[in-house]
């Protein structure tokens, strides 16, 4: 169970996705994002030491407010081998230093989502210790369980996961809201995560946060 610590950090999240944002591929913001956290989910590592927070902002820089999902890892030391993924590192007012990564190339993080699509494992309050988050769904219609090795791949709207199977797990980079009724994933999908955030105008949306499809 992942402890939420009410505690100051430097620099802030959102002061670290501010530089790294427009260094991705599938961001279309403006040089200088303007971000306000818009919600997210948190799940908890097994073994207790990787901080996994699912993410999602509202950035104001762009043509359109867009809402856009950034999973993150929080370890207390460097993922070796893993200095592309790394987001930045944190000052925390409880646990010292933090070194932040993009959750999609964090191998600890990839394996609870895939565990929150078949069910065994449940999503967690972003900002409360051991209390579910209800919003947060996921569900599994095959076998699709994504092994330990995989190739992440940045697109236009998302990253894919590839696994060496050809399966596929997919994180939507750019969240795009549905009307009213269940979240469904696309055609072909075997699994999916769906999940909510507060919207640019105040409201509440929901849609898509992860598909995965079969080899």
């Amino acid at each position: 169970m992942a402890v939420i610590h009410h505690t100051a950090l430097e620099p802030s999240k959102l002061e670290l996705l501010e530089a790294w944002l427009p260094t991705r591929s599938w961001y279309r913001g403006g040089a200088r994002p303007q971000l306000a956290k818009a919600g997210g989910f948190r799940l908890d590592d097994p073994e207790g030491e990787v901080g996994i927070e699912f993410m999602v902002v509202t950035d104001a820089s762009g043509p359109e407010p867009a809402a856009l999902l950034v999973p993150l890892t929080y370890r207390g030391a460097p993922l070796e081998g893993s200095e592309q993924a790394l987001v930045g590192t944190m000052e925390h007012g409880v646990l010292g230093r933090r070194w932040a990564y993009d959750a999609c190339q964090d191998p600890v993080a990839v394996a609870q989502l895939t565990a929150l699509i078949e069910g065994r494992t449940q999503a967690q309050d972003q900002n409360v210790t051991d209390a579910p988050d209800r919003e947060v769904t996921g569900s599994c219609t095959g076998e699709g369980h994504l092994p330990a090795e995989f190739t992440a791949v940045d697109d236009g709207e998302g990253t894919a996961l590839v696994a060496p199977d050809g399966g596929t797990l997919r994180v939507q980079r750019i969240l795009r809201p549905v009307g009213d009724g269940p979240v469904l994933p696309p055609k072909g999908a075997i699994g999916h995560v769906a999940g909510s955030w507060q919207s640019p105008d105040g409201g509440r949306a929901r849609g898509l946060f992860a598909v995965l499809h079969g080899a």
